[in-house]
């Protein structure tokens, strides 16, 4: 063999095993980028729940102030009632 030939077959295992060893390194950034991918929804849908809690917790302290209300008028529509009863 010569030495081109020598060079050529050494360059050529050289190529495999940067190939060989690169390949983990392919299915890493796929799956980097697959997880980048998963994240970007996951925030999406963390803000759009955020968006619901709030509008909840603000339903929720006007039907508070509703049922305080309602509250109040029993109250006073009871002692209405045991006024007129004689009690």
């Amino acid at each position: 063999m010569s030495r081109l030939e020598l060079a050529a077959e050494r360059l050529s295992k050289a190529l495999d095993a940067l190939e060989e060893a690169a390949l983990p390194l392919v299915a890493a950034r796929d799956s980097a980028t697959e997880a980048e991918a998963k994240l970007a929804s996951l925030d999406g849908e963390r803000e759009r729940l955020l968006q619901r809690v709030a509008g909840l917790e603000e339903e929720a302290r006007s039907l508070s102030g509703l049922t305080e209300e309602v509250e109040g008028r029993l109250d006073g529509a009871i002692a209405e009632i045991r006024a007129a009863l004689g009690r």
